[in-house]
């Protein structure tokens, strides 16, 4: 057995496809139907499409996307000039901060919420 990727439910599709490839920066790799996955192995879902296929219903389980329980993290080796760019069009958690394991880092929130971090690569 291996890990493939997480699968994140979002709300809009495109919207979420957008958000990542125009803010984020990501590169799609493969979109197919319902599902955009991004070089690295992340992939985004459309919430609703998945969750009739895995619970045999469209009610979000447990309440919206992007609840508290589920950190994205992502590195970049200049976290100042992707602050830059990302900030302005994000809901941030806090700027960048040293956190106490010495790792500069800032989070915030994608479209649907998802709790996401960007942090310098530790050595």
């Amino acid at each position: 057995m291996r890990f493939v990727n997480p699968l994140v439910f979002v709300s809009d599709l495109e919207r979420s496809r957008r958000f990542y490839v125009e803010v984020m920066g990501l590169t799609v790799k493969e979109q197919d139907g319902g599902v955009v996955i991004f070089e690295g192995g992340f992939a985004v879902h459309q919430g609703e499409a998945l969750q009739q296929t895995v619970w045999g219903d469209i009610e979000q389980p447990g309440g919206p996307y992007g609840r508290r329980n589920v950190l994205l993290y992502f590195e970049d080796t200049n976290l100042d000039r992707v602050f830059e760019t990302i900030a302005p069009h994000v809901q941030l958690i806090h700027p960048i901060r040293t956190e106490a394991w010495g790792q500069r880092v800032f989070r915030f929130h994608d479209p649907d919420g998802h709790a996401i971090e960007i942090g310098e690569p530790m050595e």
